[in-house]
C-alpha cells in the first residue's frame, strides 16, 4: 500500500513540477503592453491628494524589480492588490502563509500589507498571458508611488491557454510586479486522491511566482555561488528548494509536499536574497 500511495504521489507531483516550470519559462519574458495603457494614471493619496504616476514603471520584464522589492533602499513600503474571481479565493491560511514567506524575506520598515479584492469573473474557460496583461491594465488600481512599491497578482478560473497534454500550468510571473495563479487549475490537482492539500499546493506555487519577482534563479538577483538549473531556466539545482523543477521524476517535490510541508528557499538562494537587499 504504501508503494502504491508513493507511486500516486509521485505522478501527481511529477505534472505539479512541470506546472511550475512552464509557468517560468517564456511568459516571464514578455511584458509586452498596449500603449495606451501606459500613459500616466492620476491617484488620490491617503491625504486627498491628487498625484500623477507613471504606470510604465510596473510594466517591466519580470526580476526587474528584484532589488525595489527585496530592499528599503528606494522603497521602505510594499502592498499587494489581489484580485479573484468570485468562488475562487484562495484560502485564508494560503495568505497568512504568504504573509509569513514576505516578512521573512523582505525589508519594508514601513510594512507590508496585502489587499483582496472580488471581482466577476471574466468569462473565459482559457488565459494567455497578454489576456491577463489586459485584465491588470483594466483593473489593477495600486501602482508604484512615493516610498511604496506595489504588485498585482490575480487568482483566476480558467486554464492557462499554453497548457498542454504533458502538463498544466499553475500560475506564472508575467511582470516585474505581476503574477497569475490558475486556482481553478489548482483546486483540480488538490481535489486528486493522494493529493497535497489546496492550502500546501496554493502557498507552494504562490511563493515559488514571487520568487521569480525576486529576481531568481538568476534573472534580476545575481548568484553568490553558481545553482542554477540552466537546463530548466530560472530554476535552483537543490532539489530540497522552493526554486527547483524536475520533470523527470518529481522527487524533489514529493520530499517538500509529502508531509504537508511548503518548501522555502535554499541557503543558496537565500544568500542571492540577502546579497541583494532582502533578510
Amino acid at each position: 500500500m504504501n508503494k502504491f500511495i508513493s507511486r500516486v504521489w509521485k505522478q501527481v507531483l511529477t505534472i505539479l513540477t512541470l506546472c511550475i516550470v512552464l509557468s517560468c519559462s517564456k511568459d516571464s519574458d514578455d511584458n509586452s503592453s498596449t500603449n495606451s495603457h501606459d500613459e500616466p494614471k492620476t491617484v488620490t493619496d491617503e491625504n486627498g491628494n491628487e498625484q500623477e504616476i507613471d504606470v510604465s514603471e510596473n510594466k517591466q520584464s519580470v526580476g526587474d524589480s528584484a532589488n525595489d522589492l527585496l530592499s528599503p533602499a528606494n522603497f521602505d513600503e510594499i502592498v499587494f492588490e489581489l484580485f479573484y474571481v468570485d468562488g475562487f479565493e484562495p484560502t485564508e491560511n494560503t495568505i497568512a502563509n504568504f504573509e509569513e514567506f514576505l516578512e521573512q524575506r523582505l525589508n519594508k520598515p514601513q510594512g507590508i500589507s496585502l489587499e483582496l479584492k472580488k471581482m466577476d469573473s471574466p468569462g473565459q474557460e482559457s488565459y494567455s498571458a497578454n489576456d491577463i496583461r489586459a485584465i491588470e491594465d483594466d483593473i489593477r488600481t495600486s501602482y508604484n508611488i512615493d516610498n511604496t512599491i506595489a504588485v498585482f497578482g490575480i487568482f483566476l478560473d480558467g486554464e492557462y491557454s499554453e497548457n498542454t497534454e504533458n502538463g498544466s500550468v499553475l500560475g506564472i510571473a508575467y511582470r516585474n510586479t505581476s503574477f497569475a495563479i490558475f486556482e481553478e487549475t489548482i483546486k483540480s490537482f488538490s481535489g486528486q486522491t493522494f493529493g497535497p492539500s489546496l492550502t500546501v499546493l496554493e502557498s507552494t506555487v504562490l511563493n515559488h511566482e514571487f520568487g521569480h519577482l525576486l529576481g531568481m534563479v538568476n534573472a534580476g538577483t545575481p548568484m553568490q555561488q553558481d545553482h542554477q538549473d540552466v537546463e530548466h531556466g530560472r530554476h535552483c539545482t537543490e532539489d530540497t528548494c522552493l526554486m527547483y523543477w524536475t520533470a523527470e521524476t518529481g522527487e524533489g517535490l514529493v520530499n517538500m509536499l509529502s508531509g504537508g510541508t511548503i518548501p522555502d528557499f535554499d541557503s543558496q538562494c537565500l544568500a542571492d536574497l540577502q546579497a541583494n537587499g532582502g533578510k
